[in-house]
């Protein structure tokens, strides 16, 4: 398909016929419902059919759509559906297993046709699965694709990972918020909480007055017990300011053994995710190598495995694509505008796509321009030369990257500066 939007628009229009039998289904947890209509978006089924969450409801919803066939004479089938949650996976994973033709309708469709055929803002399951119908009819709706096996692998697991990701950043604040309370001076001696030393410190001396009556020497041996290299001079300084800092500390003295407990707690599950997270990482580098597309965004300099597992988890297998800008639409970081008559709006990036995806675009970005030198020299020219905005040379680059992504793999090319900045092919 075309990657300019009119023109994919009217290809998914080319492809309802006359003889098509459109169904829409709302997606639910246990019940869902489905509406038939022709190419026209006529009624053709006599009420909505609702079915259960199970095969025995698939089963029941096969049969309902061969006999609607088969009573019109239409030869051909089209099934839109919302993707609503989870709760489409299945149902729609079992039909394009019969290879039955499965597309997807924007959510925000729906939202802002549900008034066309009645011109009511009411709002049920039997009337949203026409409205879904309706608008695969028109052409509004995207093609749903199942990558391979392990692009779905990969998606999987960079969503488990994202998950304890946020639980390890809440589970840091939480031990943040504890240090401050009952240990506020800790991060002038500690930095990063985190390190081997202030980690050994926190589960023998978590509260200023365990460290009162404690010397140097004691310091440094209990430090033994949870690290290898406890002592040195780095050792001895460490130790001497938090006993310092101990004996004038502000931090509050109340429920002392409930304080301790609590952040025995913490830390275990801070070490227990930290290594679960660990384990995930080494697993991914082990799935983007039976990725060879992967190996090729490798090349990009500054582009790490988290970066390239992150893109390749949103967008799936980049040969499908045909232009960067479908990379952009899909992470919604495609450009929208207002304007009517004289007035002219702001324009605005659309955020109709996988959030996802468009958080770690932005990101790498971000790192390419500090870390490699094509991205730092372009960066550096739209703000110095073109006058942009720091933030719009960053959003300006994000399109150059999506380009640069869909470019090497269509081409089955590694990264090349000079194909990317002509200072470059000057220079050599």
């Amino acid at each position: 398909m075309k990657f300019k939007q009119s023109d994919a628009q009217n290809q998914r229009l080319e492809r309802i016929t006359t003889s098509h039998l459109v169904v829409g289904i709302d997606m639910a947890k246990e019940t869902h419902v489905a509406q038939a209509t022709n190419f026209r978006g006529i009624v053709v089924s006599k009420r909505h059919l609702s079915f259960s969450n199970s095969m025995d409801g698939f089963e029941k919803l096969n049969r309902w759509m061969t006999e609607l066939q088969q009573k019109h004479r239409l030869k051909k089938l089209i099934i839109g559906m919302e993707p609503t949650g989870h709760y489409w996976f299945n149902l729609a994973n079992w039909l394009a297993d019969k290879e039955l033709h499965v597309v997807m309708v924007n959510p925000a469709t729906t939202k802002r046709n549900k008034e066309n055929r009645d011109n009511s803002p009411s709002k049920n399951d039997p009337k949203d699965a026409l409205i879904i119908a309706d608008s695969v009819s028109r052409g509004f709706y995207y093609e749903y694709t199942r990558q391979s096996l392990v692009f779905q692998r990969l998606r999987t697991i960079m969503s488990d990972r994202e998950f304890w990701v946020s639980n390890s950043v809440r589970l840091q604040n939480r031990i943040i918020r504890w240090l401050d309370i009952r240990f506020p001076e800790y991060p002038s001696v500690f930095k990063d909480w985190t390190c081997k030393r202030s980690l050994a410190t926190l589960k023998t001396f978590p509260c200023p007055q365990d460290l009162e009556t404690y010397a140097v020497p004691d310091v440094i041996s209990a430090w033994r017990t949870h690290m290898q290299r406890a002592g040195g001079s780095t050792g001895m300084e460490k130790a001497a300011q938090l006993i310092a800092h101990a004996k004038r500390s502000v931090g509050d003295r109340t429920a002392v053994e409930e304080s301790k407990a609590d952040l025995i707690r913490l830390l275990e599950e801070f070490e227990r995710v930290t290594t679960m997270l660990e384990q995930i990482e080494k697993d991914i580098e082990s799935l983007l190598s039976e990725i060879p597309v992967a190996q090729q965004l490798r090349t990009i300099k500054g582009l790490g495995k988290i970066f390239t597992a992150a893109i390749l988890a949103g967008t799936g297998d980049l040969r499908q694509y045909a232009h960067g800008r479908q990379v952009l639409r899909k992470a919604g970081l495609n450009l929208a505008e207002s304007t009517s008559g004289k007035r002219k709006g702001r324009i605005v990036l659309s955020k109709r796509g996988d959030s996802a995806l468009r958080k770690y675009l932005y990101l790498a970005t971000v790192q390419l321009v500090w870390n490699n030198p094509v991205f730092r020299h372009l960066h550096e020219h739209n703000v110095q030369e073109k006058k942009m905005k720091k933030q719009q040379s960053i959003f300006k680059l994000i399109g150059k990257l999506a380009r640069i992504l869909v470019g090497i793999v269509q081409r089955g090319e590694t990264f090349i500066p000079e194909k990317t900045v002509l200072a470059w092919a000057e220079a050599a």
